[in-house]
C-alpha cells in the first residue's frame, strides 16, 4: 500500500497517542472526521495498523529481569521451525521472538521476575522446546531504548 503524507501524519499521530479520538485525529491531520475515519479504516484493513494496545511496564508488574536468549536448532527444515515456533508461542514469559540469519536461529526476549524465575523458565520451557540444541542467555543491565513506533518519512504516492 502506497502511503501519502496524510496517511503518514495519521500513523505518526497514532504512534504518539493510540487513544486519540477520531475528531482530534482529523483536526490534527487536516481532514474531515468522515474522511479521517475512512483513511484509518483503510490503514487497518490493509494491515498497516495491526492493532491497538496498552503498553505495560514489565518492572511494575514484577518482571524486573529482561533476558535476551539466542537459540540454535538442530536444523532449519520447515517442520523444525514450525514446531519450535508453536512451542515458543505457548511460553508466557516470551515477550518477542525473531527468526534470525547468522549464527543463531532465533532471538527471544524474555521477561522474568528475577534470576530464579528465569531459571524456572529455562528449565520448564526453553530446554523442552523441540529441536533446541543450544541456548545462550544474556541479562539486560538497563533498558536504553524500547520504541513501539518507527520513524515515518513521507513516501511518494
Amino acid at each position: 500500500m502506497a502511503l501519502d503524507r496524510i496517511d503518514i501524519a495519521i500513523l505518526d499521530a497514532l504512534q504518539q497517542d493510540g487513544r486519540i479520538s477520531n475528531s482530534a485525529l482529523a483536526e490534527k491531520v487536516g481532514l474531515s472526521q468522515s474522511a479521517c475515519s475512512r483513511r484509518l479504516d483503510n490503514l487497518e484493513k490493509s494491515g498497516v495498523v495491526k492493532g491497538y494496545h496498552a503498553r505495560l511496564s514489565n518492572a511494575a508488574l514484577g518482571h524486573g529481569v529482561t533476558v535476551i536468549v539466542h537459540i540454535s536448532l538442530s536444523g532449519q527444515f520447515e517442520r523444525t521451525l514450525s514446531e519450535f515456533e508453536a512451542a515458543v508461542q505457548r511460553c508466557p514469559n516470551v515477550v518477542s521472538c525473531h527468526l534470525m540469519s547468522g549464527e543463531y536461529d532465533y532471538i527471544l526476549r524474555i521477561a522474568a521476575r528475577d534470576l530464579q524465575d528465569y531459571e524456572r523458565v529455562h528449565k520448564e520451557w526453553l530446554t523442552g522446546m523441540p529441536h533446541v540444541i543450544k541456548i545462550n542467555s544474556a541479562f539486560a543491565l538497563r533498558e536504553v531504548v524500547d520504541r513501539t513506533g518507527v520513524g515515518l518519512k513521507p513516501q511518494m504516492a
